[in-house]
């Protein structure tokens, strides 16, 4: 279970990796949330889409 465990981890915070080098993800935003929601849906979906999901 503890492998399972950390391997799912490990997917997770390779994601949020990949997320940051975007560089609008790696500083705190300041604008409206509506924006930063639509930014970071087209940034994952840009994520995704680079690994075939």
């Amino acid at each position: 279970h503890n492998r399972e465990l950390a391997s799912f981890r490990m997917r997770v915070e390779n994601k949020i990796r990949e997320l940051k080098i975007f560089k609008i993800l790696s500083y705190v935003y300041r604008n409206f949330q509506k924006k930063y929601n639509m930014r970071f849906n087209i940034i994952a979906g840009l994520v995704n889409l680079r690994h075939g999901f």
